[in-house]
């Protein structure tokens, strides 16, 4: 892939701190708004998807990607929606690959449901790609598909097989849903540690309109974290992937466990998260409507110049945390969809 123009050396190698003194050294980048699954929790059923033409071209994303790890990016996940259901990502994540060769990107990672793995994992693989987040939230074939509306959980453990096979480190994601996978947990847990993953458990999130109360899903953590403290031992640690997750040791399993609580006790204070979407949209909190416009100075120039001057501006208005409320009037704290924003 190519049209990645050098850096400018006065913006290009000023790293980014925010006001409140935490520098930006995590870059999570949605390639598309489309998936293959509709998990309740996170799109309506009829979704509308954006226009193919309102997307950033590969090419785009991969200069656009380049211009934040030439300012300081060390970590850089791909998101969607579901990632690998783009049209050739896999050039993609091929030539942003060429940064880990250089030295200049630590990891290069993905979140994705997994019912892709079983024809990328190797190529992952082959690209640098070291371990991926698969998001999973049950291990029963009928619960799965009425979480997701239609998904088939064979597909999902096939790609779970021939990551592990690949030779891919695999964290299983899950959502924590009210009356629905909570009795689970234990299970899931268990499941996941036999097979030498960890486990992190997120708490749903109020973002965008999804046609169901919010309130009637959400589960704190602090309460399931109780729950699971009365039949396993849980010991904190210190481990950090650079992500929003506290990990626990379970002596049980010998596994870990994180915790992911938007909700009950956020991780703004150690947020050195920004987040861009699929059409170039940059958004430096997951909870606020802030949106900076990276696809016309992206556009403008040939040059990235005015792409660095973009990206300061934003950074410098990066809030101190989110505002995250689960309303029982069923509107979101922010309107756009998870699936846009990219996990």
């Amino acid at each position: 892939m190519t049209g990645c123009s050098a850096p400018a050396e006065t913006s290009g190698s000023r790293k980014m701190v925010d006001p409140f003194g935490r520098n930006i050294s995590y870059l999570r980048v949605s390639v598309t708004d489309r998936c293959d699954l509709r998990c309740f929790y996170c799109m309506s059923e009829d979704m509308t998807f954006l226009p193919k033409a309102d997307l950033l071209t590969l090419e785009e994303l991969d200069r656009l990607c380049s211009a934040f790890i030439a300012k300081g990016v060390r970590k850089l996940r791909l998101t969607g929606g579901e990632p690998l259901v783009r049209r050739n990502v896999m050039s993609l994540i091929r030539s942003l690959s060429r940064h880990l060769q250089s030295g200049a990107l630590k990891e290069l990672t993905l979140t994705t449901n997994g019912s892709q793995l079983v024809r990328f994992a190797n190529e992952l693989k082959d690209c640098g790609v070291k371990r991926i987040n698969v998001s999973l939230d049950t291990l029963d074939p009928a619960r799965f598909r009425e979480i997701t509306r239609w998904g088939d959980i064979q597909k999902v453990m096939a790609g779970i097989d021939a990551a592990q096979a690949a030779g891919l480190a695999v964290k299983i994601n899950a959502v924590a849903l009210k009356n629905l996978n909570e009795d689970e947990i234990p299970s899931l847990m268990e499941w996941a540690h036999s097979r030498d993953m960890a486990l992190t458990l997120i708490e749903v999130m109020p973002m965008g309109d999804i046609g169901a109360s919010r309130a009637d899903q959400y589960l704190p953590l602090s309460m399931l974290r109780a729950r699971l403290e009365g039949q396993y031992t849980l010991t904190d640690l210190d481990d950090s992937t650079g992500g929003p997750a506290r990990y626990v040791r379970v002596s049980e399993t010998g596994g870990k466990l994180g915790f992911i609580t938007p909700m009950t006790h956020n991780f703004c204070e150690s947020c050195n998260r920004v987040r861009i979407t699929c059409t170039g949209t940059l958004h430096t909190c997951l909870g606020h409507e802030d949106a900076s416009d990276l696809r016309r100075p992206l556009r403008a120039s040939p040059t990235d110049e005015l792409l660095y001057e973009t990206i300061d501006r934003a950074i410098g208005l990066k809030p101190k945390g989110h505002d995250f409320i689960i309303d029982r009037h069923n509107r979101p704290s922010v309107s756009r969809h998870m699936s846009v924003t990219g996990g």
